[in-house]
């Protein structure tokens, strides 16, 4: 009688051991855009597992891939809004509420993903990161290497003067129209879902993007050219919400930082990877992949282009350029 009893009584202990630790688990929510294929989606999932780990099960880490919880404005307002724990997002939507910030979408600022990754450990990007803290109360933990943008075309194109009247689709971005209107393109804002069909049927003669997604949406497949203009050097942030980084102690936010830093790490060497095995295999497949004469095409931009139209600092940009 006295061995049941004693059995009980321990499971009855687990049970409620078990029930605190439940309660007091903390769950958070992580949304992106990206789809679940990609490593911006599978290193988040890594990380919400190792932060699980690293905090003894504290916080539990929902991660929401392919804009389940909206696009990445929705996500973005959803920081304000409480609806979002944390996201991975574009430096563009950052500086809609902090417009210095997004003088890294600037055309050529950044030589390659090295030198994107080498200002992410400077004094500018800390800079400009307490500035966009400061004005929203979010918090940028890391930066992940998105890709290099370059230009599809059914035409060759070597300098900056052949894009004169190529009619082409750009993201309705100020930063990521401004080389192809300072070389004189023709820019048409389709939707990204569309660009495939708009490139097939010649409504558009050209688009930009990374050769990742260039591969995963087959732009190859109706284009003949791979022009590498590397014009931006892409990259996401993962940030925190305002109310979710004050809620945590400052050893938390010790893990939280390190972990996502280390899944920025992953994604970026992923990324970076995978563009010098493409452009092997955009050869093979038969399309013409060409370099340009890009100090023509910065020459251009800098002469047309004025930081004061978007609210970038000159001095910004020559900071970073000046980053080795």
């Amino acid at each position: 009688m006295k061995s049941r009893l004693a059995t009980i009584l321990c499971t009855a202990a687990a049970i409620m051991a078990s029930t605190a630790i439940v309660q007091a688990q903390t769950v958070l929510k992580w949304a992106h855009v990206y789809e679940t294929s990609e490593p911006f989606h599978t290193d988040s999932v890594w990380a919400a597992e190792e932060i699980n780990k690293r905090t003894d099960g504290r916080y539990k880490i929902e991660v929401y891939p392919a804009s389940q919880l909206g696009k990445e404005a929705d996500i973005n307002q959803g920081l304000k809004l409480g609806t979002v724990d944390m996201i991975i997002s574009g430096s563009s939507f950052a500086a809609r509420d902090y417009k210095p910030i997004g003088v890294t979408y600037f055309p050529y600022i950044f030589r390659g993903p090295d030198h994107l990754i080498a200002y992410t450990k400077s004094d500018v990007f800390k800079r400009l990161a307490k500035g966009y803290e400061d004005k929203t109360g979010n918090h940028i933990t890391a930066v992940s290497y998105y890709g290099t943008r370059h230009t599809t075309s059914n035409k060759p194109i070597a300098k900056c003067a052949d894009m004169q009247g190529l009619k082409i689709r750009v993201p309705d971005v100020p930063a990521y129209l401004a080389m192809p209107r300072a070389c004189g393109a023709n820019t048409t804002p389709i939707a990204f879902a569309e660009v495939y069909l708009a490139l097939q049927n010649g409504t558009v003669e050209a688009q930009e993007n990374p050769l990742t997604t260039i591969e995963a949406k087959k732009f190859y497949e109706v284009q003949k050219n791979i022009i590498l203009t590397g014009h931006i050097v892409d990259h996401l942030n993962t940030v925190v919400s305002k109310t979710r980084w004050a809620s945590l102690s400052d050893e938390d936010k010790k893990i939280f930082g390190e972990v996502m830093q280390e899944a920025a790490e992953r994604t970026s060497k992923t990324i970076a990877g995978k563009e010098n095995s493409l452009i092997a295999t955009f050869k093979e497949k038969g399309l013409n992949v060409t370099e340009v004469d890009k100090a023509d095409f910065e020459k251009t931009v800098m002469e047309k282009v004025n930081f004061e139209d978007f609210g970038y600092e000159k001095a910004d940009w020559e900071a970073i350029r000046a980053i080795q």
